[in-house]
């Protein structure tokens, strides 16, 4: 029992001392690498802000756009290292048999690693920018020998940008015209329809006087009617008055 826990210690220690040579490497390595990126950073500003400044030639301009290259592959090359030795302190930690040790080189290793994975990212977003500006430096090297060339091709362009504006504008203005006709006949059809319902209301008000005009004239009617029954009845009664009177006095 002595002698096996003797061997389990003398491994421990052996591992970790060669874990710490190795995470040394790889701080070492990740230093310098961040500080190779933030060499070809600055490289790109000064290089973009310069383009920006002034219209370079053909020559010019890739000489400022294109970074070193030795210090690109460097870093390159310091990364995938890092990431190699991440792999074999990776098999280092795994082998220690003390936990607390093994949970602490397994923390340190993934920092190191996660570190290393960032440094790859930004190092591959700076490649897709090298490689766009290169095709922009490209792209603007034909375009200015072109219209070096043939200055008549370019004119040519810019009259049928121009011919395309003019019927632009034109197209807007007859939109522009169009609508505000759209919008005169309607606040017409507005207008007419005010008017319509206005005419409809007199017409019903019209209506409900007749109406009303007829069943007066109905009752005037009917009173007549009554009035003249009642005359005739009155006649006839005085008539009969009258002769009796006249035969009671005889």
């Amino acid at each position: 029992m002595a002698m096996a826990v003797g061997i389990g210690e003398g491994n421990s220690v052996a591992g970790g001392g060669s874990l710490s040579e190795l995470y040394q490497s790889s701080r070492r390595l990740l230093l310098k690498s961040r500080d190779g990126l933030e060499k070809l950073e600055r490289f790109e500003y000064t290089s973009s802000s310069s383009s920006s400044s002034s219209i370079p030639s053909s020559s010019s301009s890739t000489a400022i756009v294109d970074p070193s290259e030795q210090s690109f592959d460097a870093v390159r090359k310091d990364i995938a290292q890092i990431q190699s030795l991440c792999s074999e302190m990776e098999l280092l930690w795994r082998s220690i048999p003390a936990k607390s040790q093994r949970d602490l080189w397994k923390r340190k290793v993934e920092q190191v690693a996660e570190e290393a994975d960032s440094l790859k990212a930004s190092l591959d977003k700076y490649n897709l920018r090298h490689q766009r500006r290169m095709q922009e430096a490209r792209e603007r090297a034909e375009l200015i020998g072109r219209a070096n060339g043939d200055s008549s091709h370019v004119l040519r362009i810019f009259d049928d940008e121009a011919q395309a504006m003019q019927s632009a504008r034109r197209s807007s203005r007859m939109m522009e015209e169009t609508l505000a006709t759209g919008v005169a006949i309607l606040s017409k059809y507005s207008e007419q329809r005010d008017r319509l319902k206005r005419a409809q209301r007199k017409a019903l008000d019209v209506l409900n006087t007749l109406g009303l005009s007829n069943s007066v004239m109905r009752l005037i009617e009917k009173r007549n009617r009554a009035d003249r029954w009642i005359k005739y009845a009155g006649m006839v009664v005085t008539i009969v008055i009258l002769i009796f009177i006249w035969r009671w006095t005889r």
